[in-house]
């Protein structure tokens, strides 16, 4: 099977009912002499799954702050929706390889740490979405590593984002805690139809959630290629998903 480089099908995304548009046009982004994206040219449809791959350097991590409104372009734009990203945005949430929950807070106040209308009523039924009911009172060291990501993706969605940005998120994890957590993650996506952008260098996790898996190199775009997968997706020893691995991992 030839895997070609394509753009993924548009009528295949089915979930951008809950999502937001991201486009970044002709971005530039340097630090001091350093150059990490260059002339950056990148579109997420509504709705979209998309995995970012690359070697460390690459310019992964620079893209998704960009994305968040945590940081500018040198150069170029960042839209979402049609909007210029000029900030933090309230329907942007983004979740990191580290929990860091507030230690002196019980696990229903990590939730809700916005404290809006309703919190502690929203906040549990948030947690029992992501697997912990009942753990609502809960210190987070009595949590374990998979237990505090799920607390940490429970903050993320409890305002029910448009936009959910993934900064290696399941990294630190155990192989079978991290497969758990990608049926977690993969079933609210396709309940909610949030736009996602997951940064990760496990290409089998790329592969295994996402819709398309583009690579950067150098801060450029090396390979943008659809997965035409059938969900959920449960068997990666599909000859399919292994020559998306192979495509993948010839260009990283």
């Amino acid at each position: 099977m030839t895997i070609a480089q394509r753009q993924p099908d548009q009528s295949a995304i089915s979930q951008g009912q809950g999502g937001l548009a991201i486009s970044l046009s002709r971005v530039d982004k340097s630090f001091g002499a350093l150059q990490v994206l260059k002339r950056f040219d990148l579109t997420v449809p509504a709705g979209q799954f998309l995995a970012v791959v690359g070697r460390s350097g690459g310019g992964k991590s620079t893209l998704l702050r960009l994305i968040a409104g945590l940081d500018r372009p040198t150069d170029g734009r960042v839209v979402i929706d049609r909007e210029p990203v000029l900030g933090l945005r309230p329907e942007v949430r983004l979740l990191f390889q580290e929990a860091r929950l507030v230690p002196w807070q019980r696990v229903v106040e990590n939730v809700g740490i916005a404290r809006g209308p309703d919190w502690r009523r929203t906040a549990i039924e948030t947690l029992a979405s992501v697997g912990l009911e009942g753990r609502e009172e809960d210190w987070p060291s009595v949590l374990s590593g998979g237990q505090k990501q799920r607390v940490a993706l429970a903050r993320a969605l409890v305002s029910r984002p448009q936009i959910l940005l993934l900064d290696e998120p399941f990294g630190a994890l155990d192989a079978l805690t991290r497969i758990e957590m990608h049926r977690l993650l993969e079933g609210i996506w396709r309940e909610r139809g949030f736009t996602t952008v997951l940064i990760t260098h496990d290409v089998a996790e790329a592969v295994a959630l996402a819709d398309r898996v583009i690579v950067l190199k150098a801060g450029e775009i090396a390979l943008d290629i659809a997965v035409d997968l059938e969900r959920p997706r449960r068997e990666l020893a599909d000859p399919r998903a292994v020559d998306l691995q192979r495509a993948i991992l010839e260009t990283v």
